[in-house]
């Protein structure tokens, strides 16, 4: 799959799978081409070159079907601020036309899902930026999907709304739904995701189980001072780490033992910091 936009490269030849069930994260830099390629899976944009197929649907030639497959969270707040919380969702189920009676039952059942029964009649403007992501959620999942996209769904978030938006989205996982989210938030990733795609430039540069790709690279971190940045090298095991630690000499300054990360796995594979963008 590649999306080109002149001589920028926004997606250029990736190719993954994402299994039924899990909750999938695809990690990288802002500007790496997470929010293109949710684009292109939604529908939204299309491919420069290759195929998306959704549950057997392919998302250029069925399109209507394949939009029945998914629900969408874009990164930016799609919601009409005038409206009541229910309203928003109200006017969703409208326009996937469910009927009255459905969709009234429907509404209560998901503004319960997410914890927002007593938000309903709440303007969209006088709410938290984490209601207003749940909100986005729940409208997200109104039609039933099997498959739910989110776009950095907890940018913007403080620590506690954060924390709360993760617990409802292994709830959704454990009640049936694929989730496909995207993160430039390493401790998110290595949280909710069974596998994660690592992406720069718009090329997929890592995939797999985070524990597998941390194993990949050394499980542990020997970091020492070099100048004002830590260097690391990275052992199998914890014995291999503390046994090199000890061996440095003794006027070698600020030297730590820890983990690796994912964060460790995209500096290996391209010198920066995933936070320092492309």
């Amino acid at each position: 799959l590649s999306k080109f936009y002149g001589d920028v490269r926004a997606v250029d030849d990736l190719s993954l799978e994402v299994h039924p069930g899990e909750i999938f994260g695809f990690l990288g830099p802002n500007g790496a081409g997470k929010t293109t390629t949710i684009r292109i899976l939604t529908s939204l944009s299309r491919p420069t070159q290759g195929t998306v197929t959704l549950n057997g649907f392919d998302v250029a030639v069925m399109a209507k079907e394949a939009k029945k497959e998914f629900g969408v969270v874009q990164q930016h707040m799609s919601l009409d601020r005038e409206l009541t919380a229910w309203e928003c969702m109200e006017l969703h189920a409208r326009l996937h036309r469910i009927g009255r009676a459905a969709r009234k039952k429907r509404i209560a059942e998901l503004m319960e899902y997410v914890g927002l029964t007593e938000y309903a009649e709440r303007i969209v403007t006088n709410l938290s930026g984490g209601i207003k992501r749940r909100l986005q959620i729940a409208r997200a999942l109104i039609h039933e999907p099997h498959i739910l996209f989110l776009d950095e769904p907890t940018v913007g978030l403080d620590a506690q709304s954060r924390r709360r938006l993760w617990e409802l989205i292994r709830r959704m996982n454990r009640d049936g739904t694929t989730v496909f989210l995207t993160t430039h938030y390493i401790e998110e990733a290595e949280e909710l995701c069974g596998r994660v795609g690592i992406i720069h430039r718009g090329r997929l540069i890592a995939l797999g189980a985070p524990l597998e790709l941390r194993r990949n690279l050394g499980l542990f971190a020997v970091g020492t001072m070099s100048g004002e940045e830590m260097k690391y090298v990275f052992f199998p095991d914890l014995d291999t780490a503390t046994a090199h630690a000890r061996s440095l000499a003794a006027d070698v300054k600020a030297v730590t033992v820890r983990e690796s990360n994912l964060e460790d796995v995209f500096i290996e594979l391209t010198g920066t910091k995933v936070e320092e963008g492309i």
